[in-house]
C-alpha cells in the first residue's frame, strides 16, 4: 500500500460515522437506506460518507435491480493493521525495557528493605 493510499484510508477512518458504517457492514451487505437508519442525518449526508469510504477502497456498492447493497472491502484495513504492526515491536521492546527497569528497582527495594530490617535487630 502506498503512503497516499494509507493516508486516504486513515482519513476515511477518522470519522466516527464512517467507522460505525464499517462496523455495520462487517455483519454483511446492507442497503444505503438500512445503513442510514441509525444515524440522525439525511440520506445524502450518509451517501457522502459512503463515497469517502468507497474512494478509500473500504466499501463497494453494487446494483441488483432495485436493491443497491453496500459491502465491506477489508483489504485496506489489513494494510492499516500491517502498518501499525510495524510499531508493535517498538512498543513491545519499550515495555520489556520498562519491565526490566522495574525488576531492578524491585530488587534494590528488596535489598534496601532487608538492610533496614537487619539494622534494627
Amino acid at each position: 500500500m502506498t503512503a497516499d493510499q494509507l493516508s486516504t484510508t486513515f482519513a476515511a477512518l477518522a470519522d466516527p460515522t464512517r467507522r460505525a458504517v464499517l462496523a455495520r457492514l462487517a455483519s454483511g451487505e446492507v442497503t444505503v437506506t438500512e445503513l442510514a437508519e441509525p444515524f440522525k442525518m439525511s440520506l445524502p449526508a450518509v451517501s457522502k460518507h459512503l463515497k469517502v469510504l468507497e474512494r478509500a477502497g473500504l466499501i463497494a456498492r453494487g446494483r441488483d435491480a432495485q436493491w443497491r447493497p453496500c459491502r465491506l472491502e477489508a483489504a485496506p484495513l489489513k494494510d492499516v493493521a500491517d502498518w501499525v504492526g510495524e510499531y508493535r515491536r517498538f512498543w513491545a521492546e519499550s515495555f520489556d525495557r520498562l519491565d526490566d527497569y522495574l525488576q531492578v528497582l524491585k530488587e534494590k527495594e528488596k535489598k534496601h528493605g532487608r538492610n533496614k530490617q537487619h539494622g534494627r535487630k
